[in-house]
């Protein structure tokens, strides 16, 4: 496993964050962090606690990470640490069961967040068009609601 050293031309690891980290869980790190924040941002509207949320994810994401790297799909582990930290902070109450609240963060990163099927399929960890399909699913039961 390649280890990834801070330079002077690296800006310091955030808090709670080691100073040396896998090469992939830096570059996992530099890939999603600015996605994480942006949604963070949808929960928690003070720029400070949505990275604090993301910084608090990615902590938990490094010592999970060895057995995230083994698992079938890292990315979609990751994302579910990620949604988990933000309802923590949030306090969101549970799902009713005709609510989706997957299906809601997919809206929230198509429609707040701005990204296109194909980068949020990379976010969450799965298939372009397994997110098409629901983002059209999401629209349409929200539509039927008007």
């Amino acid at each position: 496993m390649t280890i990834r050293h801070a330079t002077s031309a690296e800006p310091p690891p955030g808090p709670g964050e080691p100073e040396d980290v896998p090469l992939e869980f830096a570059a996992f790190c530099e890939l999603h962090r600015p996605r994480y924040l942006s949604y963070a941002r949808v929960w928690l509207t003070e720029h400070s606690a949505a990275a604090a949320a993301v910084q608090q994810a990615f902590a938990e994401i490094a010592v999970q990470w060895r057995e995230l790297l083994g698992s079938s799909n890292p990315t979609a582990q990751a994302w579910q640490i990620l949604r988990g930290t933000i309802a923590d902070h949030t306090r969101q109450v549970p799902a009713t069961p005709d609510h989706h609240p997957a299906d809601d963060d997919l809206a929230i990163l198509h429609y707040v967040v701005g990204l296109a099927a194909p980068e949020i399929a990379d976010v969450i960890g799965t298939d372009t068009a397994s997110v098409a399909g629901r983002l059209r699913r999401t629209m349409l039961r929200e539509a039927s609601g008007w």
